[in-house]
């Protein structure tokens, strides 16, 4: 007995140290096999699908108005701009942004990565927002100025409002990157959307609070304009009154007399003779 509780005791002594020799490699349980769950499983692959679904489908809503002539004018140059900003959005945010979730929200691919992430992100969905607004723009104004908003005209102003969305898009996304605030943090492992007070105020301005006032007040325009062109399309209606005739015989000769009326006047006469 005196023999062998010493091995006993030097055995579980060694199986302890090399318990916490392998936890601080970092191969423990916890850090070298973490099993998902089956709501995980179901969550990544529907956000998967998600990925597939959104590239393929506006890929080929970008490929139609391509392929097809009598697409290419206004407004579905303003499409393909959305369309544009969409796929970008699958084939290069959404797809990092899995790995994100995958990673536990632990950014594990560098800074550089991180910045063009971010920045991509802030982009496309910038653009996509504000080509919204350029669509309901150019509804409002050939709904409202017809007569003006020729097809030449048109043309050229969905082109500047394509290239003014780009630009501002641009802007908002790439500050960051000439040092308004900071996107990654290598100690705590974070990439997010800068943090800065002024630039978040800046960019949930000009990315979401601007156009979305500018959608309401146009929807809400073109809604006055619709209720005013039927209303006076109903004012403006005639209709018809029906005619009533008689016949009224008169004398001893069967003498006949035919009365029209519309309404309560008499619109014509005629006498019939026997």
């Amino acid at each position: 007995m005196n023999m062998t509780q010493p091995n006993v005791s030097l055995v579980t002594s060694n199986l302890s140290g090399a318990r916490a020799g392998s936890n601080d490699l970092g191969y423990g349980a916890g850090n070298f096999y973490r099993p998902f769950s089956v709501f995980s499983v179901l969550t990544l692959t529907l956000l998967a699908m998600l990925v597939v679904a959104t590239f393929v489908w506006n890929l080929l809503v970008l490929l139609t108005i391509l392929r097809v002539r009598t697409f290419h004018r206004v407004p579905h140059n303003l499409v393909a701009s959305m369309a544009i900003s969409d796929v970008m959005v699958a084939a290069l945010v959404m797809p990092l942004s899995l790995v994100h979730e995958l990673n536990g929200r632990l950014w594990k691919l560098g800074r550089v990565l991180c910045q063009v992430w971010i920045s991509f992100d802030v982009l496309c969905c910038t653009a996509s927002i504000w080509n919204v607004t350029a669509i309901a723009l150019d509804r409002y104004w050939s709904i409202t100025r017809h007569l003006e908003y020729t097809l030449k005209t048109r043309k050229r102003i969905s082109n500047v409002m394509i290239a003014l969305t780009w630009l501002l898009s641009s802007v908002i996304s790439l500050s960051p990157l000439f040092g308004w605030g900071e996107t990654y943090s290598e100690e705590a492992m974070e990439c997010q959307v800068s943090q800065e007070p002024s630039y978040t105020i800046f960019s949930t301005f000009g990315a979401f609070y601007l156009p979305l006032c500018v959608v309401l007040f146009v929807y809400w325009k073109i809604y006055k304009a619709a209720k005013f062109r039927i209303g006076s399309r109903k004012t403006n209606t005639i209709t018809p009154v029906a005619e009533v005739i008689e016949l009224v015989q008169t004398g001893r000769g069967g003498t006949t007399a035919l009365l029209s009326r519309k309404g309560n006047r008499n619109s014509s006469s005629s006498v019939l003779e026997p």
